[in-house]
């Protein structure tokens, strides 16, 4: 009798404890006290609403994520020197290039592999593709980009001087100079494409699991998240908007920002 009883308490104590996922999202916030490194936010665990209706970003599908910190801006051609001076790692492209190479311009020209190295002597890692756009929303839900549905002039570096809506940088700009979204996140549109450590599937998000989805399990190539300057087209700056890069690609329009797990 007593073993019965003690089974009853035990499964009445699991049902009052486990409660709704929105519940479980609100512990998850509260239990999180760790002060995020320098440089990053604190992103809180739980559900959203990831995708489009379009091309290789549908279905639209319902994620959860854990708590995690991404880095607060683009990584900066002064941090990525430290780097380089520290373990001899390979100059990229354009890091003498004086239009592109300024201490607090986005570093630009690392290919994957460059931002993994990166990630991993910092002692941080690349986010998740589902992780990049759960930071990206900023708890918007079904809005175009990080900061709403309104039009993109004047919110974020996406197209060449001169060009329809342009911003005032023929390049890339320094980091931090557009407004946040509602994590205090930089530059999550536009500036620089931004390297995940997904491999790329254009199906993926038909068969991906709810819970902290990482991608396919190989693949060619890698995804990258967020647009650049030279994206003249607003369509790539939507927070759902995927690119797929083979992952020893350097170019002028490709640069990273780091996560960490708490």
């Amino acid at each position: 009798m007593k073993k019965i009883f003690s089974i009853i308490i035990i499964i009445i104590l699991t049902i009052l404890t486990c409660g709704t996922p929105e519940d479980q999202e609100q512990q998850i916030k509260q239990e999180i006290t760790d002060v995020p490194p320098h440089g990053m936010v604190l992103i809180p665990g739980g559900y959203f609403i990831m995708g489009s209706d379009s091309d290789d970003e549908s279905p639209r599908h319902k994620v959860w994520v854990d708590p995690f910190f991404i880095d607060k801006y683009e990584v900066t051609n002064h941090q990525y020197k430290k780097f380089i001076e520290a373990t001899g790692h390979p100059k990229p492209p354009f890091f003498n290039d004086s239009d592109l190479n300024k201490p607090e311009y986005p570093v630009v020209g690392v290919n994957y592999y460059d931002a993994a190295s990166y990630a991993k002597w910092s002692g941080k890692r690349l986010s998740t593709e589902a992780e990049w756009e759960r930071a990206a929303r900023a708890g918007l839900k079904g809005k175009i980009f990080p900061w709403g549905d309104k039009p993109v002039a004047n919110r974020c570096n996406y197209a060449p001087k001169g060009e329809k809506d342009a911003d005032g940088y023929e390049y890339t700009a320094p980091v931090g100079k557009f407004p946040p979204n509602n994590y205090g996140l930089h530059d999550m549109a536009g500036n620089v494409w931004e390297w995940c450590q997904d491999f790329y599937d254009a199906e993926y998000y038909k068969t991906s699991s709810v819970k902290n989805p990482s991608g396919p399990d190989s693949g060619y190539t890698r995804v990258l998240r967020g647009g650049s300057w030279l994206s003249i087209n607003p369509k790539y700056l939507k927070c759902s908007s995927r690119l797929e890069l083979r992952p020893f690609v350097q170019d002028r329009y490709y640069g990273f920002r780091c996560a960490k797990t708490p």
